[in-house]
């Protein structure tokens, strides 16, 4: 029974598995942490061999993909041996897929490594394409890096989307913009709406919210769009644009909840299983760890977590308050 696959208690098979590595960002993004984080003490994380043992198990209940977040991942300390080790299970075919989201900062060190061991596309997080913009919605970022981290990227053979959270007052201005630079790299674009995590105040974040039904409207302007069947494994849904043949992704957590077809759940760096990125019930999994070399209370503990997987999250900026608001950061649980 150890091997039967996981299936939550909707009908809904667990084939996809989200890792933060890390809680540690050289960014400070204003909708994902606080500008002066307090960051766990070492000991709290798993290693990298835990990492490794807990993404095996996953592997081994029938999880298919695997995304590696933080923080931002590249910034973990060793952490392409964790890469090297992991991507044996792609070379036996028990894993489809090994991919990250990354801030880019570091692509142009890891590009070639990531590419070498088996990762064929990555998501890379830039929401403002003027610099001074960028500037300010990372704290500490500087845009020309993640520039020459996007082409070391091309160079590498990977394919890269971008991910833009559609932020009213900020980015709006730039939708075209940012359709017309990813149609001229060759880069997929997918916009995401703000969500409710962490404690930066109330009206804060429903300044920020730009629902993607205007963005999407903002589009109709200008192209002919038509919705596509295909997924990725994940919450997209995707639109082509018929001018440009690009593929645009809207991550619509709000304005169109993707919780019918949840497929996936996601481990923080200390081990806490989360079941729901809106919901706050979690299973410790670094407890059963660190207990024993056995992996039997370990996938107990997962089985038993899964079983408690909720139907779906709870966000909601209706009636101009923000309901089901999460008191973690983002950086906390995984991007």
């Amino acid at each position: 029974m150890d091997s039967a696959p996981l299936i939550d208690p909707f009908a809904r098979p667990i084939s996809y598995l989200r890792v933060s590595v890390t809680d540690r960002c050289d960014f400070r993004c204003t909708y994902c942490m606080a500008e002066h984080m307090q960051f766990l003490p070492k000991k709290e994380l798993l290693s990298l061999e835990e990492l490794d043992r807990l993404c095996t198990a996953f592997v081994g209940l029938g999880v298919r993909k695997l995304r590696i977040t933080g923080g931002e991942p590249l910034v973990r300390r060793d952490i392409m041996t964790f890469f090297r080790s992991i991507s044996r299970h792609l070379e036996t075919g028990a894993l489809d897929e090994l991919t990250l989201t990354t801030n880019g900062s570091q692509l142009a060190r890891f590009a070639d490594d990531l590419a070498a061991i088996g990762v064929k596309r990555i998501n890379v997080s830039l929401d403002t394409l003027d610099e001074t913009k960028f500037a300010q919605i990372t704290r500490w970022g500087r845009l020309t890096q993640v520039m020459e981290g996007l082409q070391a990227a091309k160079r590498a053979g990977l394919k890269v989307k971008i991910n833009a959270v559609a932020l009213k007052g900020f980015n709006d201005s730039e939708l075209f913009d940012l359709v017309q630079w990813c149609g001229d790299e060759g880069f997929d674009l997918t916009f995401i709406e703000v969500m409710p995590m962490g404690e930066m105040g109330e009206e804060n974040r429903l300044d920020q919210y730009w629902p993607l039904t205007d963005v999407r409207a903002r589009l109709a302007e200008r192209f002919t769009l038509s919705d596509l069947a295909e997924s990725t494994g994940g919450p997209a849904r995707y639109v082509r644009l018929a001018q440009t043949e690009q593929k645009i992704g809207f991550i619509t957590p709000l304005t169109h909840n993707f919780c019918e077809n949840c497929n996936r759940v996601r481990v923080t760096c200390t081990g806490e299983l989360f079941m729901c990125l809106g919901q706050e019930d979690n299973a410790d999994l670094r407890a059963p760890l660190r207990a024993s070399a056995n992996d039997d209370a370990l996938i107990s503990t997962i089985r038993d977590a899964i079983a408690r997987k909720p139907k779906g999250h709870d966000f909601d900026y209706s009636r101009q308050t923000i309901g089901g608001q999460m008191t973690r950061h983002m950086s906390h649980t995984g991007g």
